[in-house]
């Protein structure tokens, strides 16, 4: 029986990968996130590496098209890399990206998670997850965000072009019956201001509105062309949801939509680093 125990404890181990592959990808992650051609020394320094053992790397990655030099001598990414991803992309769709993971999101929040597009008739509701706590908060597949008073309508005004957004904005201050269901005070000036502040911190949130007792919280996607795909409210009754900036609901939902974010390919403004 003793004789045995070295071998279940090798069975527990974690599986070994292969160290020349986990220090390439350390080359090509760093050749990735840098904004240009890197010199051989910068590209040393970013990876901790000494140009002597990085140069037997860089030949490989430049014979097999994942690294190419310019003129300068500089390095960047090759025409395979952009092979692979342009592959990977393919295989990526926000909408069922999104849906494939929202129910985890909604459970961890212990929210409603709505995913609305951008449709004939404005933010329209694509799909609901609701969470094992259910909230009753009306919003159903179909139904239409006011651009004017929920944290949705804002978000899509913030990153959609303005001769999309306006005509929809105009209608409903004009439409009676849009005017029904959110008979508040609405100030155009200030809208636009609010809008500038949601495109600069990358999220909205609305307390009561439009219905009293409800608030959320809303975050855009992005794809690798930096268009906004969807947008994700997380909703709940207002003494449920705590909408500070530091609290979990906006930390969960904007570590949720800016990783799916990512890996669509979208790569963040360095002033959204520091959002």
């Amino acid at each position: 029986m003793n004789e045995r125990l070295p071998i279940l404890k090798q069975k527990t181990r974690l599986p070994r990968g292969v160290q020349s592959i986990d220090t390439g990808g350390v080359i090509l992650k760093a050749l990735a996130e840098a904004r240009g051609p890197l010199k051989l020394r910068d590209l040393a320094e970013m990876t901790g590496m000494a140009a002597a053992q990085l140069h037997p790397y860089l030949v490989s990655f430049r014979k097999m098209g994942m690294v190419e030099q310019t003129e300068a001598g500089h390095y960047q990414l090759g025409a395979f890399a952009l092979h692979l991803g342009l592959t990977r992309l393919r295989n990526q769709n926000a909408y069922r990206e999104t849906v494939r993971r929202v129910a985890a999101l909604a459970d961890e929040l212990q929210l409603m998670i709505a995913i609305t597009v951008w449709g004939l008739h404005g933010p329209t509701i694509v799909y609901v997850q609701e969470s094992s706590a259910r909230i009753h908060a009306n919003v159903q597949v179909g139904n239409i965000f006011l651009m004017t008073a929920t944290a949705t309508g804002r978000v899509f005004a913030a990153y959609l072009p303005a001769n999309i957004t306006q005509p929809m904005l105009r209608l409903e201050r004009s439409d009676r019956t849009l005017l029904e269901r959110g008979p508040f005070e609405f100030d155009e000036a200030r809208y636009w201001q609010d809008v500038e502040t949601v495109r600069q911190r990358g999220f909205e949130t609305t307390r009561d509105l439009p219905i009293p007792g409800v608030s959320a919280v809303a975050a855009p996607v992005f794809d690798h062309t930096g268009k906004m795909q969807l947008v994700l409210t997380a909703i709940g009754p207002t003494s449920m949801i705590d909408l500070s900036e530091d609290g979990p609901a906006v930390r969960g939902l904007l570590d949720f939509t800016r990783r799916l974010s990512s890996e669509l390919g979208y790569r963040q403004r360095e002033s959204e680093h520091d959002a």
